[in-house]
């Protein structure tokens, strides 16, 4: 009796335990829209949706199967160019706008299964080589293959034209978010899912030791197939949703650039953990959208988190925050407070003095001539004026050194808190 209630109780409390985020996460998505109601919120939202199924895809390739591809936009790409097509053909009138991205992933799916089947025949640097040939190769198509790609200028449609669906015509920017996240929501069940299955899981054990896989009666190759083609399959959902909200699609849609962006996004959220892709995309399209409307660098500190994530985070934001599940777990989280309060913000004071030094440059240098005053953390400050570089070169030395400084106290308090106490007088 007693171990059958404690069996069904486990069982409870694991099944609460696993659908609890994602309750969570419908309950934002059905709320988040009423709490933003300009058509710029929205329309941020829904692009950070798009990214969320792109990221996600893109993990189950690198995260799941270990492989490196330079050349996934492709997949998105493709998908939206089809959607685009059906958007003009004569019989879009009887289509509903909803089914749209799933013809786009079925699209994305035939053109993995296509390259899939001689791409991954191997890992690694042979796979990585291949995927960058076929972004290149794509992007040249969009110029030569004028009938489908539309060359420069691209492929344009109207969701408008579509079947209503229930009365829903997508006319108005909520509607189009609540579609997008539907789908943002039943891909990333899906793909959560696939993560579970035999194959998501044998794609862990040919990522970590093709060998003893192989050993064990499983075919590397096959595995690898299977996760590329159902990858492809999400991408090419993305590639639909994305005319769907842009209603264009053009060769920047699938070159290289555009497979940088999602490689940079799912390390940044943390490559390997199903919700880091999550936080990489938004996070990311937060710092496009805000730093792209205070300076025309933000590309270049959006480079530098990235190099600097890589190097001493690898495990991306998700990384970070994961590290402190032991602390968290001995109840020793509130010893690393005020660690990081001296550390961390005298870091960040001294970045945003070291920023202001790097945008006063560039507004000497590209400023119209006799313009000296330019607007900086939202002050008028003259670039001219020596007492300018005085202050933010202040700021971002003494931020950067005091942070510098703290940093052995925050490596002692880390240590502390992530370390089991053991009573009195016994041996450590």
């Amino acid at each position: 009796m007693s171990t059958a209630s404690t069996t069904t109780s486990a069982y409870s409390t694991i099944s609460i335990g696993t659908l609890m985020p994602w309750i969570l996460s419908a309950f934002v998505l059905l709320v988040l829209p009423m709490l933003m109601g300009s058509k710029g919120q929205l329309t941020i939202m829904s692009q950070m949706s798009i990214m969320v199924v792109f990221a996600l895809a893109y993990n189950m390739l690198l995260g799941q199967g270990g492989m490196l591809s330079f050349g996934h936009a492709v997949y998105m790409g493709m998908g939206s160019f089809l959607c685009l097509h059906v958007m003009n053909a004569s019989y879009f009138g009887s289509i509903p706008l909803p089914v749209l991205p799933l013809i786009g992933g079925l699209f994305g799916l035939g053109i993995a299964m296509v390259i899939g089947s001689f791409s991954t025949r191997s890992a690694g640097t042979i796979f990585a080589m291949i995927s960058l040939g076929i972004g290149e190769l794509m992007a040249a198509c969009v110029l030569i293959i004028v009938v489908f790609f539309g060359g420069e200028e691209g492929i344009s449609g109207y969701r408008d034209e579509g079947l209503p669906f229930y009365g829903l015509e997508f006319i108005s920017h909520i509607e189009v978010f609540y579609l997008i996240a539907f789908w943002l929501f039943v891909s990333a069940a899906l793909m959560f899912l696939f993560s579970r299955t035999p194959v998501g899981r044998m794609a862990n054990a040919v990522r970590d030791n093709p060998e003893r896989a192989q050993f064990l009666g499983y075919s590397a190759r096959w595995v690898r197939f299977v996760s590329f083609s159902a990858s492809g399959f999400f991408c090419g959902i993305a590639g639909g949703l994305s005319a769907i909200l842009f209603e264009i699609a053009t060769e920047s849609d699938l070159n290289v650039t555009a497979s940088g962006v999602i490689l940079l996004i799912v390390f940044l959220g943390g490559v390997g953990f199903f919700w880091g892709p999550i936080i990489g995309a938004v996070v990311f399209i937060l710092l496009q959208t805000v730093l792209g409307l205070q300076t025309h660098l933000w590309e270049l500190y959006v480079g530098v988190i990235f190099v600097g994530m890589v190097m001493y985070f690898p495990g991306g934001l998700a990384g970070i925050i994961m590290s402190h599940a032991v602390a968290m777990s001995l109840g020793k989280l509130r010893l690393l407070v005020r660690p990081y309060l001296t550390c961390v913000l005298p870091a960040i004071i001294g970045s945003l003095g070291l920023c202001g030094l790097i945008e006063m440059i560039f507004h000497m240098r590209e400023a119209p001539t006799g313009e000296t005053e330019m607007t900086l953390f939202w002050t008028a400050i003259d670039t001219h004026h020596i007492w300018a570089w005085l202050v933010f070169g202040g700021i971002a030395a003494g931020g950067l050194l005091l942070a510098r400084q703290q940093t052995p106290i925050l490596k002692e308090a880390w240590d502390q808190a992530n370390t089991i106490d053991t009573p009195t007088g016994e041996p450590s």
